[in-house]
């Protein structure tokens, strides 16, 4: 169960040491002892955290041997809002730099999915995805998007980016469903490393790749 503090809206008095605390104070119940100040409720060693960042909250609280939230009566809605909580000063440095780290993954996500979107030629994407699906109408849904995509990203060397690819010939899309298959759906990139030469490696996965052309078209 949570610790709950109190901002009062009027001077209290703690019941246990007998200071007075003044307007405002912060305060909590405890049963059979009344209002107690926080450092006779063991509670004055923590430091607040204001609401408003979900993530720092609940990483904090979950660090935080001891914690507690803090509630203020609020006069216009009649009913006790939350301000913050108190916690453990090292939950709270851990629970910043938790975010902080999140924060960098999230953004050098965004630039790589930026660049990533700004290196597909999104009208040639269509066409190319659109002709894998033409050729090979029972591919699962979504599939032939990833497969142009990935054919097609520029610069790559890929087979998408080819002359013919271009034109939507029709070999150079049956390349661009095997190398998909071959890496999606085979053992091959395990059969690399463990140290199968290439050759060797797609002669072992052939029949599979095969089978799979066969149920896609």
């Amino acid at each position: 169960m949570d610790i709950k503090v109190f901002i009062t809206n009027q001077d209290s008095t703690c019941d246990e040491c007998g200071e007075k605390l003044g307007h405002h104070a912060w305060i909590t119940l405890v049963e059979n002892k009344g209002a107690l100040c926080l450092s006779c409720a063991d509670l004055d060693h923590l430091v607040f955290l204001p609401a408003g960042d979900a993530a720092l909250t609940r990483r904090s609280a979950k660090h935080s041997t001891l914690s507690a939230v803090v509630l203020k009566w609020s006069r216009a809605r009649k009913h006790y809002e939350r301000q913050g909580v108190l916690v453990e000063e090292a939950a709270l440095q851990r629970a910043e730099q938790e975010c902080l780290d999140d924060a960098d993954v999230r953004a050098r996500r965004n630039v790589r999915a930026a660049d990533h979107r700004m290196e597909l030629d999104q009208e040639y994407v269509s066409s190319f995805a659109k002709r894998v699906r033409e050729l090979f109408p029972n591919c699962p849904a979504g599939r032939e998007q990833i497969i142009a995509e990935h054919a097609c990203q520029k610069y790559s060397g890929r087979v998408g980016r080819s002359a013919q690819a271009k034109r939507l010939d029709e070999k150079s899309i049956l390349l661009a469903v095997i190398a998909h298959i071959r890496h999606a759906e085979t053992n091959y990139d395990e059969l690399l490393m463990q140290g199968m030469d290439r050759s060797s490696a797609r002669v072992e996965i052939k029949d599979v790749i095969d089978k799979i052309l066969g149920n896609w078209k």
